[in-house]
């Protein structure tokens, strides 16, 4: 069964909300996931993969962006729109303002929900959307970050 982790910031900073993500993807990453990033836009890509080279000093996390040709190797973190490729459905973040689709592989699901209500939002229906899909749902609220 998918399992969905909410983490909702105090703060309503997209900035911070990337940020955060870029955090936890570096820890998926160093646990050996190799995981996607959805986004809603190529610009939001762009944005994701730019941090991810600069977020924190010393970080290397082998990244790109998925335009629908897959890289030519599997341990690498994909950001894209498109739905993810096969091999990176395990784990995806989910940074888009839509349900991510997933396939069987699909084993966690990770939101990153900033404070402002529009995020708030759009985060309490995909919630609703999970749970009626009887996925396991659960949030963790952040202190600051």
């Amino acid at each position: 069964m998918t399992e969905v982790s909410f983490y909702i910031l105090p703060s309503e900073s997209l900035q911070d909300r990337y940020l955060f993500a870029c955090k936890l993807i570096e820890k998926a990453y160093r646990s050996g996931h190799f995981c996607y990033v959805l986004t809603d836009s190529a610009d939001q890509s762009r944005i994701i993969d730019d941090l991810l080279w600069t977020f924190r000093a010393g970080s290397f996390i082998p990244h790109q962006i998925y335009t629908g040709e897959l890289p030519g190797l599997e341990k690498v973190i994909l950001i894209g729109s498109l739905a993810a490729p096969e091999h990176w459905q395990k784990t995806l973040f989910n940074l888009s303002s839509r349900i991510p689709d997933i396939g069987p592989q699909t084993e966690r699901i990770l939101e990153i929900l900033d404070n402002s209500e529009a995020t708030k939002e759009l985060g309490r229906n995909r919630y609703r959307q999970y749970k009626q899909s009887g996925m396991k749902v659960t949030d963790i609220k952040i202190g600051s970050t």
